[in-house]
């Protein structure tokens, strides 16, 4: 398959810049697969389309403040990504401004905002090694967690489309409107943003309709970002990602299956947890690394109904959700977005695919 059989152009206004002030007032686009039929409808409609026995899988990872600021003794600014710790607990990171750092030198951790700096010391941070590519391994000297130590001193990692002015007081609303309300196991530097929409009073309803709900974790690395840069896309080189599902989950899933009930996970991070595991033709509980890379052509295993946001032009997830509902239809349904005036990507609008 063409790369670019993905492409297709977005007016930068589409591109949401800020999240809807309730979650559920999204707009929803609800793709009918059998049918070739599309409905517009708001998030909070999805109701409509779910039956008793259905069960969600929600991806619980939680987003850390994974963007931070340093600078060098020689007053030099770096800005970093944390991605995660190796064996060692060393930080695995991408710096930009550090093309004159040497392995060994002590950079110096500040707060990301000016608000915070009163009374909050620098942080000694030690630069180990350069790994390539920008990434480095560093390590704090101090004996903080590094849970604790980005909570104080990092910001909400936004993705790179989202350009505004931020201050502590929007960093504050994003950490909250950045996160799905059942994030619980930190450890994302991106959001699952299909899981963006629900509220607690969502789910509350679906549930009391008996709609199931099923939870894995799958930490969403930077490289959900990257946009696919080679012309032949069985060509991409997939990144890899932590998942896991433990034994109560597994089962709820099982039990789903087994009485005829559709699985309906919450976003391409769900999808690409679920089809990992089913790859041995049951749901077992279990973890590992995930490098699974779904496109155009792919027999789905454990995925019925699919709710998802509206993705990068070139990108892997596009690829995802174009195997899932078709090429031709999901190109169909973009151009319809794009006229109705949707709003795209991370804090955009919904789509619904049965």
């Amino acid at each position: 398959m063409r790369t670019d059989e993905l492409d297709f152009y977005l007016p930068e206004e589409l591109i949401a810049q800020q999240a809807t002030v309730d979650r559920s007032s999204s707009r929803l686009m609800v793709l009918h697969r059998n049918k070739g039929q599309i409905e517009h409808r708001h998030f909070r409609d999805i109701e409509a389309y779910l039956c008793p026995n259905d069960c969600l899988v929600l991806n619980n990872t939680q987003v850390i403040p994974a963007r931070f600021f340093m600078k060098r003794q020689t007053g030099g600014k770096l800005e970093g990504l944390f991605l995660h710790l190796d064996e060692q607990r060393n930080w695995v990171t991408l710096l930009k401004g550090a093309g004159k750092v040497k392995p060994g030198e002590v950079l110096l951790l500040e707060p990301a905002f000016i608000e915070q700096s009163k009374g909050t010391p620098t942080i000694e941070i030690k630069a180990i090694e350069r790994l390539g590519d920008g990434h480095w391994l560093i390590s704090p000297v101090h004996p903080m967690h590094h849970l604790d130590l980005l909570n104080r001193y990092g910001m909400t990692p936004l993705p790179p489309y989202i350009h505004r002015e931020r201050d502590l007081i929007t960093d504050e609303n994003d950490r909250y409107r950045y996160q799905t309300v059942y994030a619980s196991v930190a450890g994302s530097v991106a959001a699952p943003t299909a899981g963006l929409h629900f509220t607690p009073e969502l789910l509350t309803r679906l549930e009391q309709l008996g709609i199931q709900r099923a939870e894995v974790t799958l930490h969403v690395g930077v490289g959900t970002f990257r946009p696919v840069t080679v012309d032949n896309l069985n060509e991409h080189i997939m990144h890899s990602e932590w998942y896991a599902l433990n034994q109560r989950n597994a089962g709820i899933i099982n039990q789903t299956r087994n009485i005829k009930g559709r699985i309906v996970p919450v976003g391409t991070t769900s999808v690409r947890t679920l089809e990992s595991i089913a790859q041995s033709g049951s749901i077992n509980a279990g973890q590992g690394e995930t490098d699974i890379f779904i496109k155009p052509g792919y027999e789905f295993k454990a995925t019925d109904v699919l709710i998802t946001n509206f993705h990068l032009p070139r990108s892997t997830l596009l690829a995802l959700v174009s195997a899932f509902a078709g090429l031709d239809f999901i190109k169909e349904a973009y151009q319809i977005a794009i006229k109705e005036k949707y709003r795209f990507f991370s804090y955009g609008d919904a789509m619904l695919i049965l």
